[in-house]
């Protein structure tokens, strides 16, 4: 399989990744997570785990995902708080609600929302 690497700033280290992936969502997608109570907008994809050791250690070792497939980043909201969530592809699915999402920093990301998701910023595109 043909592989790169890219420097994760959240790990700080090099991480070495499949040069494919198959992410399920795109930017701007508007999902759900699977076992906790929360929804979000992805704003970044990694396409494998580059997050750092100490934090895939807070997860309980029955609940650690696979490293080798896309995690996502969110801005996440529940019915207490907004923060930003790094979140496995297993663990998420489109959100069925359709609404968008209530966090402080989607209108510095995001344009618009129309049709169950957000368009990316023109400034933020490459």
């Amino acid at each position: 399989m043909d592989r790169t690497e890219f420097y994760s700033s959240q790990a700080g280290r090099i991480v070495d990744a499949p040069r494919s992936s198959r992410a399920r969502f795109a930017i701007g997608d508007v999902v759900t997570h699977k076992r906790h109570d929360f929804r979000g907008v992805v704003f970044d994809i990694d396409p494998v785990y580059a997050n750092s050791e100490e934090w895939y250690e807070q997860i309980p070792e029955g609940q650690r995902p696979r490293r080798d497939q896309p995690f996502y980043h969110l801005l996440a909201e529940n019915d207490e708080s907004s923060y930003v969530a790094y979140v496995s592809q297993q663990n998420l699915l489109m959100d069925r609600d359709g609404g968008p999402i209530d966090h402080p920093q989607v209108a510095q990301l995001f344009e618009e929302f129309r049709g169950g998701r957000y368009r990316l910023r023109r400034a933020l595109t490459h």
